[in-house]
């Protein structure tokens, strides 16, 4: 399935559901810079561009999918564009910072990065991010457990084998570095099916669907015994700089 494509049924579930980014992440981002103008890519439903924006960016929502960026908020700090991220259709030397969350592995990271030259200015900061299962949790390690058995591609393992770093240092970027920030939020079983449903590697309807609803459903009843109902993410912040 095309990858800017895939996420269209799955627009209302992505907004409602999909777990955020902790404020320091943002911060180590945005370090730095004073009001920037942030290229955010594949900003889907806004969750990024929202945080970014919060956080005093005047933000480039770059989205495809007409569902996923018409789910974003209309406010006057964030302008969505219907673009890609290999073609953004944002003016030459025209941003501080471009980011990608949870996106640079549907990306051509050779297009990609030529396109980020293009709209930095003289400097510019390229960030990648992602947002990782802790598994060292009981509960993060069971649910994954149980989602590995029903996914559909390799969405994950292609995700984990991204080399954001090697690209940028191949390219002359420079201070390329990684930042962890580990987070944790408690989540309630609306919270869980529907984390679950807005996966697009994931079945959300139909036979298999509600096999792996019953196993985590039986996950959620039995959470106390493993430390209680919880997302527990570490969000890797991948930095480079360009001058």
């Amino acid at each position: 399935m095309d990858s800017t494509t895939r996420f269209s049924k799955r627009a209302e579930d992505y907004a409602r559901y999909r777990p955020s980014y902790p404020s320091d992440a943002i911060a180590a981002i945005l370090d730095g810079f004073t009001k920037p103008r942030v290229a955010d890519l594949g900003a889907g439903t806004g969750i990024s561009s929202i945080l970014l924006a919060n956080a005093g960016a005047r933000v480039y929502a770059i989205e495809p999918n007409a569902a996923m960026r018409a789910a974003i908020p209309l406010r006057p700090d964030i302008e969505l564009i219907d673009g890609t991220a290999e073609s953004t259709n944002l003016r030459d030397r025209s941003v501080d910072v471009v980011t990608a969350f949870q996106a640079y592995h549907w990306f051509d990271h050779d297009l990609v990065l030529t396109e980020a030259e293009r709209i930095g200015r003289r400097r510019v900061r390229f960030a990648a991010v992602w947002n990782e299962r802790d598994e060292t949790d009981p509960f993060m390690l069971a649910y994954s457990d149980i989602i590995r058995r029903y996914m559909a591609d390799d969405t994950e393992s292609r995700r984990r084998a991204t080399t954001v770093d090697g690209d940028l240092r191949d390219r002359g970027w420079t201070d390329v570095r990684v930042l962890d920030f580990r987070h944790a939020m408690p989540i309630d079983w609306d919270g869980l099916i529907g984390r679950t449903r807005s996966a697009s590697y994931l079945p959300r309807e139909g036979p298999a669907y509600e096999t792996m609803a019953a196993e985590l459903r039986a996950l959620y009843d039995r959470a106390g015994e493993l430390g209680g109902a919880r997302f527990v993410l570490t969000t890797a912040v991948h930095l480079g700089e360009r001058q």
